[in-house]
C-alpha cells in the first residue's frame, strides 16, 4: 500500500536529483520525502473519514454500548484496535483525535494510541519470521498490556483535563456539556461532507508544520546515526544497557515495520533481545517527532507523564525479555 511513496522518493532522490544510493544525505532526504508524503496522506484521509463517520455517529449508542461492558473490555477493545491498524505513532494521532471528539473515554483512546505504533500485522509477520512464534506472542501481549495499563492509569489521573483546549472542547461537546453534538444535526451526505472538510482543514492547519519539523528531525538522525555507533554504546547485556537503549531510541523515528530490519541487524551483531526490543519500542512509540505532534493535542504535563510511563514500561519490558530468553 505504502510502496508508492517509496517509489516517489526513489524517483525524486535518485532519479531527478541524481544522488548516490550510498550517500547518507540521500538516505536522510529519501526518509524525509517518503515519510512526509505518507503521513500527510494518512492525515488527510483519516481525518476526513473519521469526521465523515463521526458526523453520522450516534454517540449515545456508542457510549451506551461501552457503559454496558466492563471497563476493562473498553481498554482491551481500544488496545486491540490499535494492534490491528497499520498506523505509526504520528499517523495514529488523527484517530485519537476522532475518538476524543466522539466522547470515547480518554483512557480507551490512549490504549489505542499507545498500542497502535507498537504492533501491526506487517511487524508481527516480520517478527514471526525473525524471532519465532514464542517471542512474537510475548511481544504482542506486552504491547497490548502497555496500552491497556496505560489507558487505565491515564483514566485514574483524569487525563481528559489535560487535553489542549480545542480537544477538550470537542470531548466535552460530545458528552453534551454546553454544546449539542453536531452528529445529532447532520443528516444528508452533503452536510456530512461539509462537516468532514471543515474538520480536515481545521486539524491539518494545526499539525502540518509539526509533521515537517518532526520528520526532518527523524530524517537527520535516520541518515547520519550509524547502527555501529548504537551497538558500540549499548554494552553487552549489562542491566544498565536497557534503560540506555530506551533513551537512545527516543530521538529516532520509525514505524514498527521500518524498525524490524534495524532490529535484525542489532540482533545479528549480538545485542541481547530485550535490549534490542526496548530500543526499537522506544523508537516507534516514544520518539521526539511523535511527542512534538502530540503537543498539539496534549498539554505539557500529560506529555511528561506519558513519556515517563513509556520509559518505565519499555525498560521493564527489556529487562523481562532479557531474563525470559535465558529459558527459551
Amino acid at each position: 500500500m505504502f510502496s508508492i511513496f517509496t517509489t516517489i522518493a526513489d524517483k525524486l532522490v535518485f532519479g531527478l536529483i541524481g544522488l548516490s544510493t550510498t550517500s547518507t544525505f540521500a538516505d536522510a532526504l529519501h526518509f524525509f520525502i517518503e515519510d512526509t508524503l505518507k503521513i500527510f496522506v494518512l492525515l488527510i484521509v483519516m481525518i476526513y473519514i473519521i469526521a465523515l463517520f463521526r458526523s453520522s455517529l450516534n454517540i449515545e449508542k456508542v457510549r451506551s454500548y461501552l457503559s454496558q461492558k466492563p471497563k476493562w473490555m473498553g481498554y482491551l477493545l481500544g488496545s486491540g484496535f490499535g494492534a490491528i491498524t497499520p498506523f505509526c505513532s504520528c499517523s495514529s494521532i488523527p484517530v485519537f483525535l476522532g475518538f476524543t471528539a466522539a466522547g470515547i473515554p480518554v483512557g480507551i483512546s490512549m490504549a489505542f494510541l499507545l498500542t497502535s505504533p507498537l504492533i501491526n500485522e506487517v511487524a508481527v509477520l516480520l517478527l514471526l519470521s525473525l524471532l519465532g512464534w514464542k517471542i512474537t506472542i510475548i511481544y504482542v501481549l506486552i504491547g497490548m498490556a502497555i496500552g491497556v495499563l496505560g489507558g487505565i492509569f491515564l483514566d485514574l489521573i483524569h487525563a481528559e483535563t489535560l487535553l489542549q483546549p480545542f480537544a477538550r472542547k470537542a470531548y466535552d461537546s460530545a458528552l453534551g456539556i454546553n454544546v449539542t453534538h453536531v452528529s445529532n444535526e447532520i443528516k444528508s451526505f452533503k452536510d456530512r461532507h461539509d462537516f468532514a472538510k471543515t474538520e480536515l482543514k481545521s486539524i491539518f492547519s494545526r499539525v502540518w508544520k509539526w509533521v515537517i519539523f518532526g520528520v526532518s528531525l527523524g530524517a537527520v538522525l535516520h541518515g547520519f546515526v550509524p547502527d555501529g555507533w548504537i551497538m558500540e554504546h549499548l554494552g553487552a547485556g549489562q542491566w544498565w544497557s536497557v534503560p540506555v537503549a530506551v533513551i537512545l531510541g527516543i530521538p529516532l523515528y520509525s514505524n514498527a515495520s521500518g524498525v524490524i530490519p534495524v532490529m535484525e541487524s542489532l540482533l545479528t551483531k549480538g545485542l541481547p533481545l530485550g535490549t534490542t526490543l526496548a530500543f526499537c519500542m522506544s523508537v516507534v512509540a516514544a520518539s521526539f517527532p511523535e511527542f512534538i505532534m502530540l503537543k498539539q493535542v496534549l498539554v505539557w504535563r500529560l506529555l511528561v507523564i506519558i513519556f515517563m510511563m513509556l520509559l518505565v514500561a519499555f525498560t521493564l519490558t527489556g529487562l523481562l525479555l532479557n531474563w525470559i530468553t535465558i529459558f527459551l
